[in-house]
């Protein structure tokens, strides 16, 4: 540490991640008003922007704004019924609400000087627990008490089946586990691997072949942001599946 001092040079990855009061002070409670309150708001207003412009005028050749509005809108409606059905359209608007959140907050989160919500577990999770919540209520709903045939595996030899059971169990309750921790993990990451890069900009003889590297990662992690928004949707439309179709083996 005393050398990093003497030549100024100190990299800090991790100092992108933490959460701090907006309007000054230590101690942060539920109610306080932080950069991640800041860039959540930030993330609806630019999805209720894109939104508003892309279907302002409807035209029939489409403006640009509209374009990108139909675009995700028809994207996102096609993952919906292929994965879930006819059956699972019915929640379409939940599941393009939550793929938009997801998108903006991961592209938002590249800007200079922003914070990366969806790089928080405790922003992921409370995701993650709305679909798992969602999904077990609903197939409930729907199915009652025959809900819990899908930890039957029916078509297995029978000797197996009560071990199969537990283990569709337990994979069943890690699921909102996985999910989450999928998502935060792989944007903490590559956002600290570009900090870490881009701090290796300020040696002269190497500040060429960083500022490539760094320029790459970034092009990489602006892929990561979108793959990231896809994957946790087609994983929500999957467990919502099992929620509104055949739930037996």
């Amino acid at each position: 540490m005393a050398e990093e001092g003497a030549s100024g040079f100190q990299i800090h990855p991790m100092d992108q991640f933490i959460v701090k009061p907006l309007f000054g002070g230590d101690h942060i409670a539920w109610y306080t008003i932080t950069n991640v309150t800041l860039w959540m708001a930030i993330a609806v207003v630019a999805i209720a922007a894109m939104l508003m412009l892309g279907t302002r005028r409807r035209a029939i050749v489409p403006s640009r704004s509209q374009s990108v509005a139909e675009m995700i809108y028809g994207f996102v409606y096609n993952m919906v019924e292929e994965v879930t059905g006819r059956e699972g359209v019915k929640y379409f608007p939940y599941v393009l609400t939550l793929f938009l959140f997801i998108l903006f907050s991961n592209l938002l989160g590249l800007l200079p000087t922003a914070f990366t919500t969806t790089s928080h577990i405790a922003v992921t999770i409370v995701l993650a627990m709305l679909v798992f919540l969602g999904v077990t209520v609903l197939g409930f709903v729907k199915h009652g008490i025959g809900f819990l045939g899908m930890f039957w595996v029916s078509s297995a030899p029978l000797a197996i089946r009560p071990v199969l059971a537990v283990i569709e169990v337990i994979s069943y309750f890690v699921r909102p586990v996985s999910h989450s921790i999928r998502l935060a993990g792989n944007l903490m990451a590559g956002h600290a691997v570009v900090k870490v890069i881009a701090g290796f900009a300020t040696l002269v003889v190497a500040s060429p072949v960083v500022i490539g590297a760094v320029t790459a990662l970034y092009g990489l992690e602006l892929l990561v942001a979108c793959v990231q928004a896809y994957v946790f949707t087609i994983l929500t439309c999957v467990y919502l599946r099992d929620a509104v179709g055949d739930v037996h083996h």
